[in-house]
């Protein structure tokens, strides 16, 4: 069917597409206006564009400071929900551990709940339990580091694990029987095969990291704020800014773009790996 009549099939996606950038269409316009020109009749067509609202955003000090913490924190994340998540799975995949099932569904019940149940945990462990001295996790980058890993590990498990299981264990009995090491078999002979599914589950992780809100406004203060937590400052008793939020947001969009087109040509393999055993 597909075959025989394609263009079918191209209203729907021209929908589709339509529904999905509108938003951010509109996103763009609001953010090349002035104040004045957000209370008028609305004009979907960008006649000028006044860039003010940029210059505000890229003058900012702390502004800058909170793009820096957000790359940091998601990076960070990223980096070590992937990394705990591929030796995780490795060990589920490898190792005949009995009620290992049982540990994977307990692990993606830590995604299930909502963020707001940890809130309070949380700031106490931040506060009390994990206090060195006069420091402590709360408003620092690794204390958000840590805290992103409660909900992105379980997820970065879930997400790998297909791949991980996907490699026939034949590939690790012929590599020691070469004489490799059980690190080298991880390294050079599992590790190589799952990059699909690593980039994939780094992109998300990421992602994730980069968009959250709640946990940042909650748990940090003025250091390890990030850009997400920026908006709200410019809503205020006096009025919002909205252009200068919606500025804020097309900069929020920018690095998550450039990521994902980093990393593109691994997403579709990635999430397809292991789906089809034979």
């Amino acid at each position: 069917m597909r075959k025989k009549s394609p263009w079918i099939y191209v209203p729907f996606w021209i929908v589709i597409s339509f529904l999905t950038l509108f938003p951010i269409y509109w996103l763009f316009v609001i953010s090349v206006k002035p104040a004045v020109d957000l209370f008028t009749t609305p004009d979907i067509l960008l006649t000028s564009f006044y860039w003010d609202n940029y210059t505000e955003v890229l003058n900012d000090r702390l502004l800058r400071s909170y793009m820096v913490n957000s790359l940091i924190i998601s990076s960070g994340n990223a980096v070590l929900c992937t990394t705990l998540g591929f030796f995780a799975c490795y060990a589920l995949s490898r190792f005949n551990m009995s009620g290992k099932e049982s540990i994977f569904f307990w692990t993606i019940t830590n995604r299930m709940a909502p963020p707001a149940v940890f809130l309070l945990p949380l700031f106490l462990l931040m506060t009390q339990v994990y206090r060195f001295g006069d420091f402590t996790l709360l408003d620092t980058r690794i204390g958000m580091i840590l805290v992103y890993c409660t909900f992105n590990l379980p997820f970065a498990i879930w997400t790998l694990r297909p791949t991980v299981d996907g490699i026939p264990r034949e590939l690790d009995e012929a590599a020691y029987v070469d004489g490799a090491s059980p690190w080298k078999v991880i390294t050079e002979v599992v590790f190589p095969l799952c990059r699909p599914g690593l980039a994939v589950t780094l992109i998300l992780t990421w992602v994730f990291a980069w968009n959250e809100y709640l946990l940042a406004a909650t748990l940090t203060n003025f250091n390890a704020r990030t850009l997400t937590t920026g908006l709200s400052e410019y809503v205020t008793t006096t009025g919002t800014e909205w252009g200068i939020m919606a500025a804020i947001s097309i900069f929020t969009l920018i690095p998550a773009l450039i990521v994902f087109g980093m990393v593109q040509k691994h997403i579709v393999a990635g999430l397809t790996f292991g789906a089809v055993k034979g």
